[in-house]
């Protein structure tokens, strides 16, 4: 983990946040290399499970909304963690995630009073400076509070959201009535989350703000049976990690939420956890929330939000099944998939669909014009003709130059030497093999392409 942290940092994938003014906890910021890797898997995301369903639709709601909301959904009253702070080093965290490092044990949905017991039967001590000397556990509310304006007072009072499934429920009404979709039908956004906790650290797998991709799947539960929707959705977030993110089966398991962590409103939730560094943690939630969400909003509103059946006049709540993907956590996990040593160098390993730089072109030398400028012609072919970034590097020795490119996980890069000038052909290097092959400058874009395709 820390070599990878290392790397991530050196090479401009994740940077601390406001660093310079000594940080701010939890917080970072995506680097040059980050911010590509990211837009690369939100777009990978967004093709997949909206543009090319039919049965789908995209939302892109407020970030601060209003705080009758997050009251309908229950956040404030039971949005917490248990919270619990070392007398003697003053160091905070979560009381679960203490027990559960310590007793190695899943203490989820457990009530302060079962932890506190487990605490003090098993005379768990601080991480930090091993006192046993702790605060009572007490809750600590996740939400991000906001006042709006100048004056105080409920109409000014609004939360930064603590999740992007609340949008979509808002606007249920606003979706079916604005276009022709009928159920059953999903709705997907992509954006950013907030949540006030306390995390253990490990980069950017639990932060204050992070980016998820959820989906709201609205249906009948009369004529759709929720158990075949809820195997299918599976089958489907299994795929998508398997064969488009390329992540190890090995590195991957289910696991259901049992009765005392499940929501009360869930009939069944389980996650698709990915083998962190840290060991096995949440990658991504699957939950069949019945109709409590637009329950919820509709009383607490008192605007009807239910959907009319087109054919037979039927008039209901639908229920949703809820995939809700961290997007933040699984750039964690790519990475962390990817990160491969051997004798020689280290590389990411990552899918080319993903890697921040598809290819780069080099000039073996960087002061002869004639090398320059039959690179150059190559670079703003590529440039003009391939999906994704295509760099540029005249830098130090070649050798130098193909371990930096393996180090931020670029599949291919091209060397344009003086035989290139003679028979037209440049050098192409595999980051996975390092097996280099002759390939003519005027195939370069069919075969990049087809590779970009096909892998």
């Amino acid at each position: 983990m820390e070599k990878l942290i290392a790397l991530c940092k050196r090479r401009g994938f994740i940077y601390p946040g406001s660093e310079i003014y000594g940080g701010v906890a939890n917080t970072y910021d995506y680097g040059p290399m980050g911010v590509e890797l990211l837009r690369n898997l939100q777009n990978l995301w967004w093709v997949n499970f909206v543009e090319k369903r039919e049965d789908m639709v995209g939302l892109d709601a407020s970030i601060i909304s209003h705080h009758k909301i997050w009251e309908a959904s229950g956040h404030v009253a039971t949005f917490a963690d248990a919270m619990i702070d070392c007398r003697n080093c003053r160091h905070r965290m979560r009381a679960d995630h203490l027990l559960e490092d310590s007793l190695n044990k899943n203490v989820e949905g457990m009530p302060l009073v079962e932890l506190e017991s487990l605490l003090n039967e098993n005379k768990v001590v601080c991480p930090v400076c091993g006192e046993f000397d702790w605060t009572p556990i007490r809750k600590f509310n996740q939400l991000f509070g906001v006042e709006l304006g100048l004056v105080q007072g409920d109409d000014a009072k609004a939360y930064l959201r603590g999740e992007t499934a609340q949008g979509m429920f808002v606007n249920f009404k606003n979706i079916i009535d604005s276009t022709r979709i009928r159920l059953p039908f999903g709705v997907a956004q992509l954006g950013k989350s907030f949540r006030n906790e306390i995390t253990p650290g490990n980069s950017v797998f639990r932060t204050l703000e992070f980016v998820q991709g959820e989906i709201e799947y609205f249906f009948d539960p009369e004529s759709t049976k929720w158990e075949k929707l809820f195997a299918d959705w599976q089958e489907e977030m299994w795929e998508f990690v398997v064969n488009k993110l390329k992540i190890s089966e090995n590195d991957l398991r289910w696991r259901e939420h049992t009765e005392k962590e499940r929501s009360f409103y869930s009939k069944k939730t389980v996650d698709l956890e990915y083998n962190f560094p840290f060991g096995f943690k949440e990658l991504w939630g699957l939950a069949y929330r019945t109709d409590y969400d637009l329950h919820q909003q509709q009383e607490y509103s008192r605007k009807d939000l239910s959907y009319i059946d087109p054919q037979t006049g039927k008039k209901f709540l639908p229920h949703v099944i809820e995939p809700a993907l961290g997007i933040t956590r699984s750039i964690l996990m790519i990475l962390s998939n990817a990160y491969t040593e051997d004798d020689k160098r280290v590389f990411l390993k990552i899918a080319p669909s993903l890697a921040p730089v598809k290819v780069a072109v080099f000039p073996l030398l960087h002061n002869k014009p004639e090398l320059i400028e039959t690179a150059r012609e190559v670079y703003n072919d590529l440039q003009n003709n391939i999906n994704g970034k295509i760099i540029w590097d005249d830098r130090g020795n070649i050798g130098k130059r193909y371990l930096a490119q393996d180090e931020i996980g670029t599949p291919w890069c091209i060397t344009v030497d003086f035989q290139s000038l003679e028979d037209g052909m440049v050098t192409v290097r595999n980051r996975d093999t390092t097996q280099q092959d002759r390939i003519k400058i005027e195939d370069l874009t069919s075969h990049f392409n087809r590779l970009l395709i096909t892998i």
